[in-house]
């Protein structure tokens, strides 16, 4: 993968300013003697007409967004090495559990074909955080207001129908809840409640991820949230400027800045 991200150094953007008629086979070859090893090609929307004549001279479709698609084109030697789009959307859910009344924060979809108890989610948006996503969710589904605190569960699931054929992945957190008065978004909810967490778990109307995050939760609650919490973190990437979450069980300050393995 290494090889992979210097390569794409070499990769050549056709700007955007210029039009797709710029493309003939004589730009392809010297962008080729040149040592290009892919192209990259935007087209507008409105600019859709200009689609046929690049897939004539070899373009593929890469990806498309709402205004435009961007096409690709491998020079390099051998099949395309390039990265894929996007082939997971990212579904957050928030388990508001308040630790006094040993109550959990659960609905009922109203847009389902069975109504069971689940937890309030949706999917990330664009740059969001994990815990941004599922405190927003609760909010907009209940009207409760709460605060990220771990991450519990992380579901894979492949050849998703709700997901276009593509792979999905749906994150639960663990939330603490700021207010406590009910007011759900009755477009998407046909119920909401705090239930009690062990009638939770009891309960055989709920969907089988949330039974299970309903016995890990209890499990915290009982023995230790540091035995199921995944906290997180902030640290510096390796790209100047930015930086990444990344979500672990707790790590002793003594081991984050030891310098030898005494």
């Amino acid at each position: 993968m290494e090889w992979l991200r210097d390569k794409l150094h070499n990769a050549y953007e056709v700007p955007r300013t210029v039009s797709a008629t710029y493309l003939t086979l004589a730009a392809i070859q010297k962008w080729r003697s040149e040592g290009r090893v892919a192209v990259w090609l935007h087209i507008p929307i409105l600019q859709s007409r200009f689609i046929a004549p690049a897939a004539s001279l070899g373009f593929c479709f890469h990806h498309a967004e709402s205004d435009s698609s961007t096409l690709t084109l491998w020079l390099g030697e051998g099949p395309s090495r390039l990265p894929g789009y996007a082939t997971h959307q990212v579904g957050v859910a928030g388990a508001v559990f308040d630790e006094n009344t040993r109550k959990i924060l659960v609905v009922q979809d109203r847009n389902k074909l069975k109504n069971m108890w689940k937890f309030p989610g949706g999917l990330s948006e664009p740059g969001e955080d994990i815990g941004d996503t599922a405190v927003r969710e609760v909010f907009e589904e209940t009207g409760i207001k709460s605060e990220f605190r771990s991450l519990l569960s992380i579901r894979q699931q492949h050849t998703h129908p709700g997901a276009f054929g593509k792979s999905d992945m749906y994150i639960i957190c663990r939330l603490k809840p700021h207010s406590f008065t009910i007011n759900f978004c009755q477009r998407e909810c046909l119920r909401c409640e705090w239930m009690d967490l062990s009638d939770l778990v009891k309960t055989e109307n709920t969907t089988p991820i949330t039974s299970r995050v309903a016995r890990l939760l209890l499990y915290g609650y009982r023995e230790g949230f540091d035995k199921i919490d995944l906290t997180v973190e902030e640290l510096p990437a390796v790209y100047t400027g930015l930086f990444y979450k990344i979500y672990h069980k707790e790590l002793p300050d003594s081991y984050k800045t030891m310098t030898g393995t005494d």
